[in-house]
């Protein structure tokens, strides 16, 4: 009877392993799926943040919201690159963000005040600058999964899903279809780790909302993480 139970419990610990343990697999072992058949974003029953827009991130902005260490740019200016070259970006408008938090109070505190984040790590620099091409640099959530992801024909995608506070976090691997491994697995191991370091997001919309604050920013930190 013992050994029945010890082995009950081993498979409830397998199935609600954390999806943070993805961060562990080879890049072989990602679950690549057609761009038509790969999950996307999901909205539960609030329709109405369909409706609320993203924007494309800057470089800077996405080290930020990863709360990535600075760059040293005081040394060969000219040389460095920035992290992360083949990802794009996209946060939360401050439309949104206001948005959220009129939603939020209208509803006497049912609506979500959740916003989401999407990253999307290319390949290939090539292939992101192909695609930054297509892409609009402002889109509605609920246009999303079929203009970015469904959209986006002769790839294929893995998807990884963090929730941090406030903010979810969507991250897709994207390579052309057919290809095996994946290039830019060190860059996607890196941004994983990133996000499942993160502290939860408390409220971010006190300080998206300000008239100067165009952009996600860390001063001072105790304004989003703690």
């Amino acid at each position: 009877m013992e050994e029945k139970e010890n082995s009950k419990k081993k498979k409830k610990k397998q199935k609600h392993q954390h999806p943070n343990d993805q961060t562990t697999k080879p890049s072989s072992d990602f679950a690549f799926k057609l761009s038509s058949e790969v999950k996307g974003l999901r909205f539960g029953g609030q329709f109405i943040v369909k409706s609320f827009t993203i924007r494309r991130a800057r470089p800077l902005e996405l080290l930020k919201v990863l709360s990535f260490p600075p760059t040293n740019h005081h040394k060969e200016k000219t040389k460095s690159k920035l992290p992360f070259p083949s990802t794009t970006a996209f946060l939360p408008t401050n439309f949104t963000i206001l948005a959220h938090h009129a939603w939020h109070t209208l509803t006497l505190g049912l609506g979500t005040k959740k916003s989401k984040v999407l990253l999307f790590v290319f390949e290939s620099e090539s292939l992101k600058v192909a695609v930054d091409r297509i892409w609009p640099p402002e889109i509605p959530l609920g246009e999303v999964n079929k203009k970015l992801i469904r959209g986006l024909t002769g790839c294929e995608m893995a998807r990884f899903k963090f929730r941090k506070g406030c903010i979810t976090f969507y991250v897709y691997a994207v390579r052309p279809v057919g290809n095996l491994g994946f290039s830019s697995a060190d860059d996607l191991r890196i941004i994983l780790q990133s996000v499942v370091e993160l502290k939860d997001f408390l409220d971010h919309t006190a300080m998206l909302a300000m008239p100067h604050q165009r952009s996600i920013d860390f001063q001072p930190p105790a304004a989003m993480a703690h």
